[in-house]
């Protein structure tokens, strides 16, 4: 199989996640605000997971929706930091 063109590829960002409950938080929330629709846009990804942090990689366009569905959730769960790439958001 063909790869893709660097143009056609989406492009990711990565998020450091803190707080509570994420593997089950951070899907219902973003459910909850952008639907399923928006889910599928998203392409959320699991990198690493801890006991209360997680990096997860979404896409760039559906970032500041992510964002936006994090703060309205009850629980909290606070971005500590966005990257374009792993190695950035490990420093």
């Amino acid at each position: 199989m063909k790869s893709l063109k660097p143009s056609a590829r989406e492009n990711k960002r990565y998020l450091l996640v803190k707080g509570e409950n994420l593997k089950k938080n951070i899907e219902n929330s973003i459910l909850e605000f952008i639907g399923v629709l928006g889910m599928s846009k998203v392409g959320l990804g699991w990198i690493k997971t801890a006991k209360n942090s997680a990096i997860i990689s979404i896409n760039r366009e559906a970032l500041n929706h992510v964002q936006a569905s994090f703060c309205i959730w009850p629980e909290k769960i606070s971005v500590e930091k966005v990257s374009g790439t792993l190695k950035g958001l490990k420093k």
